[in-house]
C-alpha cells in the first residue's frame, strides 16, 4: 500500500501530488496491478487534506487507465508504468541509490539532488521522454 504524503509549500495542488506519487510507485513496482489503493478517508485521516481532492485525483487516474474505482470495494491499479531497469533488485537502481547517498552524505539536501538529475536529464535530451499519463493530460489542460 502506498502512503500518499503532500508538501502544502511545494505549490503543486495536493490532487497532483497524488496523482505524482502514485505513478511513482508504479513505475517503481511499489505499486502493482491489483493493488488497492488506500480509501478516501484513509488518505483524508493521514494528509488532512479535502476528501473531494482525493476523489478529484483517483477520477483523473481512472481516466487515464491507471486505476478502477470499483464500487463499494475500493479502487485498484489495473496499469502498470514500471520499466526494465527499475525493480528492486535491478543494478541501475542500485547505483541510483548509491548515488543519492553519497550525494546527501556530500551535503546536498533534497532540492540539490533534485537540480543534478534535472540539469542531466535535459543534458541527455527529451527525445525519448513522453511524459506519463497524468503528465500527458495536464499539459493538454494547460493548452
Amino acid at each position: 500500500m502506498i502512503d500518499y504524503r503532500i508538501d502544502r509549500g511545494s505549490g503543486v495542488p495536493a490532487y497532483v501530488q497524488i496523482v505524482e506519487q502514485t505513478e511513482r510507485a508504479l513505475r517503481m513496482g511499489t505499486l502493482r496491478v491489483g493493488d488497492k489503493l488506500p480509501t478516501a478517508r484513509e488518505v483524508v485521516a493521514a494528509t488532512a487534506i479535502n476528501p473531494n481532492t482525493v476523489l478529484r485525483a483517483y477520477r483523473d487516474m481512472e481516466q487515464t487507465g491507471l486505476v478502477e474505482l470499483r464500487r463499494g470495494l475500493g479502487t485498484f491499479v489495473t496499469r502498470s508504468l514500471a520499466r526494465p531497469g527499475s525493480e528492486d533488485d535491478s543494478p541501475l537502481r542500485r547505483e541510483v541509490t548509491d548515488w543519492v547517498a553519497r550525494a546527501r552524505a556530500a551535503g546536498l539536501e533534497r532540492a540539490d539532488v533534485l537540480a543534478l538529475v534535472t540539469a542531466a536529464l535535459d543534458a541527455h535530451g527529451d527525445e525519448h521522454d513522453s511524459g506519463t499519463p497524468g503528465d500527458r493530460d495536464r499539459k493538454k489542460e494547460d493548452a
